[in-house]
């Protein structure tokens, strides 16, 4: 983990790297995933979270389109001091797990669509859409039966138009 020392000048010192960081060196590593923690260099108080909602706070007034809206910064200031404050903020860190989850694998899946072999890919969709059509055939996903899906629809069809065609045959013996 790295550790920032915050001084009374305001400046954070990364003993890791042994220089001077500013928020937004601070900002690069969280996107980075680096783990890290914010202390005060007199107290040894961690303000790692007052740091954290600095950089969100600048990070809301750059211009880009807020995560934050007033709504749901009034609604979070209204959780303070309610009994609900403790699982409100476990609610929102596992929706948002939650939710960083789900995209990474949707990242996954889309990677492994663009990586993957196109012919591959053709054959396991039709196999896929023959195994639909065999369930919509009755009979064709039994053990034992020789037809195939396609011979079982033509028989059907053909069956089905015996049974429309008027029996003509009669008709003409009549007339002689």
């Amino acid at each position: 983990m790295r550790i920032l020392k915050k001084y009374p000048n305001r400046r954070l010192y990364d003993t890791q790297a042994s220089a001077y960081v500013t928020l937004e060196d601070v900002r690069k590593m969280v996107l980075d995933k680096d783990p890290l923690q914010v202390i005060d260099s007199k107290t040894e108080k961690d303000l790692t979270r007052s740091v954290l909602l600095q950089i969100i706070s600048e990070q809301e007034t750059e211009g880009h389109e807020p995560l934050l809206t007033n709504k749901v910064l009034e609604a979070v200031i209204r959780f303070y001091g309610d009994s609900m404050q403790g699982i409100l903020g476990r609610y929102i860190e596992q929706s948002l797990m939650t939710f960083i989850e789900q995209q990474e694998l949707y990242q996954r899946r889309m990677r492994d669509v663009l990586n993957a072999n196109p012919l591959k890919l053709m054959g396991k969709l039709a196999d896929n859409n023959l195994n639909f059509l065999k369930g919509l055939v009755p009979g064709a996903n039994e053990e034992g039966t020789e037809e195939k899906p396609v011979d079982q629809v033509d028989k059907a069809h053909s069956e089905n138009s015996q049974k429309k065609k008027p029996d003509t045959s009669s008709d003409n013996h009549d007339q002689n």
